[in-house]
């Protein structure tokens, strides 16, 4: 489905989004793409109705995470799936957290249905992970390396994602995280952000989903690509199997390092398209550098409008 005999554009990087970037019905904009029935090859794979989560889920019942994970992996696939109808294949693939799984199927590193039961075990794994000690995110920013290193004072207090310069993101316990919403003016941050999601991602909390993880990894069936991946763990390409079996496992407790990620891109990259839903990453990659063209398609029409 993936193994597209399209030559690569050298100048495009697709980016696929996190959990985070989900809302409820974000389905309906894409629900006429000709793709549409990767939706139910997912529900199957998975067994969960994907389509019910994408159509008709609430914004509270939406973000939870084993729901979350899955409507995101599936409706970026589907977008990437309508990019490629129009001729475009981008070399460089770059996910956020969970992104990093749909950028690997899109890349046809992993098949579909490997993935999609992927994405299942590690969306369940993660939210027993979340119901044994609650937690959840908050968004930092305005701040120096001063702050981020005040952040080491802090008790149950971990950095989960580091989006931008001076915009990051932390997990914690619900205490820890009461401290540094009391606390952030005063050790160097401007704004302090509660997040809406389930968990709290990138930290030791998410340890006890790893072993989990790890067997579902071991169970992939892995595959070759000549498109470029960059790895949230580490901020450089890898594309050997047994490398990403470990960057995946080691993801679930490490920081993202997504502005390295978007730095390690070269400089022949001038064109970032987002796949659905959302645009998070596409703000996030123009503070970080400059590209000449910046595309988050919202609907399938604005997708398909798109000229390159």
């Amino acid at each position: 489905m993936f193994d597209s005999q399209l030559p690569f554009r050298d100048d495009v990087v697709a980016l696929f989004p996190g959990q985070g970037s989900i809302s409820a019905r974000a389905g309906e904009a894409w629900h006429d793409s000709r793709h549409w029935s990767l939706v139910e090859r997912i529900s199957e794979m998975s067994g969960h109705d994907v389509e019910e989560i994408l159509i008709n889920t609430n914004d509270v019942d939406v973000v939870r995470t084993d729901r979350a994970q899955l409507a995101t992996f599936t409706l970026s696939l589907v977008g990437y799936l309508e990019l490629l109808d129009l001729g475009v294949r981008p070399r460089y693939l770059l996910g956020h957290s969970l992104g990093e799984f749909s950028a690997l199927v899109a890349s046809g590193l992993i098949g579909i249905d490997d993935g999609a039961r992927l994405i299942a075990a590690r969306g369940a794994a993660m939210q027993r992970a979340a119901s044994l000690r609650e937690g959840s995110m908050i968004a930092l920013m305005g701040g120096d390396d001063a702050a981020r290193n005040a952040l080491g004072g802090l008790s149950d207090v971990w950095v989960a994602n580091i989006n931008g310069p001076g915009q990051i993101v932390v997990s914690g316990t619900r205490e820890g995280l009461d401290d540094l919403l009391a606390r952030h003016k005063e050790l160097g941050w401007r704004r302090a952000t509660p997040l809406n999601v389930g968990g709290a991602f990138h930290s030791p909390l998410m340890t006890p989903a790893q072993d989990e993880l790890d067997h579902s990894l071991s169970l992939i069936e892995w595959h070759s690509t000549n498109a470029i991946l960059v790895a949230n763990v580490d901020g450089t390409f890898h594309t050997s199997a047994d490398e990403w079996r470990d960057l995946l496992s080691r993801q679930l407790t490490s920081p993202v390092e997504f502005l390295d990620a978007t730095l390690a891109l070269p400089a022949s990259v001038t064109t970032t398209i987002e796949m659905p839903p959302g645009a998070v990453l596409s703000g996030l990659t123009k503070r970080i550098r400059n590209f000449d063209h910046q595309f988050a398609p919202s609907a399938l029409t604005d997708l398909q409008e798109l000229s390159l």
